[in-house]
């Protein structure tokens, strides 16, 4: 068995603003393995600013990982615990290694074309008439849940935007969903949340910076509209702390990542502790590429997802590799007579 990688940029076919910054270009890296003629693909979608393995030893660690592919997905896993997103490319890589046609990873209903996937459509950060541009394209195309990117611009333009949504959407027509990224200072937050919870809001992503736990804790049990951690799971690698975690701010959501979480393996034991605990999940992609957004979409279908899930952005770049996937009415679709297009 052997193993290569190979560093991919993406290019953004817009500048997109979040409360971290202008996002113009997405580093990815190709994992391909190789073993008795048969090859299979992975990504490792490390995200820089974000991941837990944004570090300076990462790119030897790829290098690791390819010279002791031969020693298996359970010991490489065992030894990647600091790196969740080579860990999720190995597990496509070995799957895509297995499987009857390389990129169908989990056979269902999805990947034969029967089924889709409900999802939201994401408005970016930027200046009120691109938001609101944004707002009407994705109700146009059919979304019935719109997640809404908050906390880079002036609060009360963002607060009109919500409201111009509601004067014609109710919340039986369009579910609304705001992500902070941890905008808020934990001593006004309380005060913002019971502002956007007189639009009907769905839920609030990560409205205050990871990492405060007594206080994130405080507003999961008095907040008017429902909270979802999102970047609060990075870097939580341990069961126990999984656990402690939840037990401790039982959140109403969380926002499983796979590259940012340790990929299927990850997910799952999020997964198990959120529902031990009566707690909502959904699941989101990370600006993969159209390689790691298959992966991320196959295992979810397969969870029997009904909420809508985070899956809309193989748009978003310029130069995406070609695949079947494709957007319509709010839900992702699989395409069979469509082939995949890989030029590394």
């Amino acid at each position: 068995m052997k193993a290569s990688f190979q560093h991919y940029t993406l290019n953004f076919k817009q500048a997109s603003g979040t409360s971290r910054g202008i996002l113009k270009t997405k580093d990815t890296w190709i994992i391909k393995i190789s073993s008795e003629g048969k090859t299979g693909i992975g990504e490792c979608g490390m995200f820089k600013g974000l991941s837990a393995d944004d570090r300076p030893d990462y790119v030897e660690k790829l290098k690791w990982t390819c010279q002791n592919i031969d020693k298996g997905l359970k010991f490489l896993n065992s030894k990647l615990i600091e790196f969740p997103s080579i860990q999720f490319g190995l597990e496509m890589a070995f799957k895509s290694l297995r499987a009857e046609q390389t990129f169908e990873l989990f056979s269902s209903d999805f990947t034969n074309g029967k089924a889709s996937i409900p999802i939201n459509g994401l408005i970016w950060m930027g200046s009120k008439r691109f938001m609101q541009q944004q707002i009407a394209d994705k109700i146009d195309a059919g979304f019935r849940c719109i997640k809404m990117k908050i906390g880079a611009i002036d609060f009360e333009v963002e607060v009109e935007l919500l409201k111009s949504i509601r004067k014609e959407f109710t919340s039986k027509d369009i579910e609304l969903r705001v992500d902070a990224n941890g905008a808020f200072g934990a001593d006004e937050a309380l005060e913002k949340l019971n502002t956007l919870s007189d639009f009907d809001l769905h839920s609030i992503e990560q409205p205050i910076k990871q990492g405060q736990i007594e206080e994130m804790s405080r507003l999961c049990e008095i907040t008017p509209l429902p909270i979802a951690l999102d970047e609060e799971l990075i870097g939580v690698f341990d069961v126990t702390k999984k656990a402690e975690l939840l037990q401790t701010i039982r959140p109403q959501y969380i926002i499983l990542k796979p590259t940012l979480v340790g990929g299927y393996q990850g997910s799952d034991s999020w997964i198990a502790f959120a529902e031990k605990n009566d707690i909502g999940w959904w699941i989101t992609s990370a600006l993969e590429s159209n390689i790691g957004l298959n992966a991320i979409a196959q295992y979810t279908f397969n969870k029997q997802v009904t909420l809508p899930q985070g899956l809309g952005t193989g748009g978003l770049f310029t130069n995406n590799f070609d695949a079947p996937l494709y957007v319509s009415d709010g839900g992702l679709y699989y395409d069979r007579s469509k082939n995949w297009k890989i030029n590394l």
